[in-house]
């Protein structure tokens, strides 16, 4: 039985990948620090014989008994609330944590996949984006922490993949939904899905005309999966290449829950990308893959998770909390 390290498991995208390593017959070991994870991703799995957990901030020191087949590496606040609260740590997860999965996997002679971001791209000058684009990234804007930890995780594990013979995977995620995301984390559809749950206008920032792919989670780990055992070590864009404007976006959400909210317009935060599209060509180039779950689809599925959350989830604070920091 083959073993594989997920960090991250208690994240959105980290919990859907131990359920799929679980399914595919591989023995799993989930880590995390709970600093945004949640522990109720991952309960359904804690009884199973084929999955251990164990808590710890992957910026230590790290230590894996026994044999190591494979790693994930998905620790790292994603959302923009969480690495404008905690900049320092999205930093350090992205570089001493990734830095320590690296010696891990040389040690145990172990395939490492690091989970990196479209955010590489920054606000993007060209359109889609490919993986030979460089980007245009602000180092120093409030997005940096989280954008140039990516790029440094890049460098890096590129750096043990050239000099130690590394076998390396990156992938860069575009943006992802499905259930278990956290409710008014920033993000685009957690966050107008919770103002339609409780009757709020929605917000939309800027005026609307900027864009974002959304791609279904079971896709996405479908992609992750297919990449992790490719033989190809350079990024890879998994994401869907189906582009929506995002006041379009509202009036689905308005349309899909059956409320009846106005949208409102705020500033646009600094350094939010105006395009974001994935070009997808290589991924269906070398593992034939492409997102088959149609956004209507995925969002029913969504919002029938959303639904059925706690009325103290719901009414949770993250939101109103991101809208002032991005003010500052």
């Amino acid at each position: 039985m083959k073993k594989v390290l997920i960090t991250g498991a208690a994240g959105f995208l980290g919990s859907h990948l131990c359920d799929r390593f679980i399914k595919e017959g591989f023995e799993v070991i989930g880590m995390d620090n709970f600093i945004t994870g949640d522990a109720k991703n991952i309960s359904h799995l804690t009884p199973h014989p084929n999955f251990m957990f164990i808590e710890h901030d992957v910026t230590q020191y790290i230590n894996i008994e026994g044999t190591l087949d494979y790693i994930l590496h998905f620790a790292s606040p994603a959302s923009p609330i969480d690495y404008l609260k905690i900049p320092i740590q999205t930093l350090k997860v992205g570089s001493l944590g990734t830095h320590n999965l690296l010696g891990l996997a040389k040690a145990k002679n172990a395939r490492l996949l690091i989970a990196s971001t479209s955010e590489v791209y920054g606000d993007p000058l060209v359109h889609p984006q490919t993986e030979d684009y460089y980007g245009n990234v602000n180092t120093i804007g409030p997005r940096g922490v989280y954008d140039e930890a990516k790029r440094f995780q890049e460098s890096i594990t590129m750096a043990y993949h050239r000099f130690h013979g590394l076998e390396t995977r990156i992938v860069r995620i575009f943006n992802t939904y499905g259930p278990r995301m956290r409710l008014n984390d920033g993000r685009v559809i957690p966050a107008f899905m919770g103002q339609a749950l409780r009757g709020e206008d929605i917000t939309v920032f800027g005026d609307g005309s900027q864009t974002r792919s959304f791609c279904y989670v079971d896709d996405q780990v479908e992609g992750i999966f297919r990449l992790l055992f490719s033989d190809y070590s350079k990024p890879v864009n998994i994401g869907n290449p189906h582009e929506i404007s995002i006041k379009d976006f509202a009036e689905e959400i308005i349309k899909l829950t059956g409320t009846d909210q106005k949208i409102i317009y705020k500033p646009l935060p600094v350094d939010d990308p105006l395009q974001r599209q994935p070009d997808i060509s290589l991924a269906k180039k070398l593992f034939n893959w492409e997102p088959k779950i149609h956004r209507a689809e995925g969002m029913k599925i969504t919002y029938d998770y959303f639904k059925n959350l706690s009325e103290e989830e719901l009414f949770r604070s993250e939101h109103k909390d991101f809208v002032k920091h991005i003010k500052r």
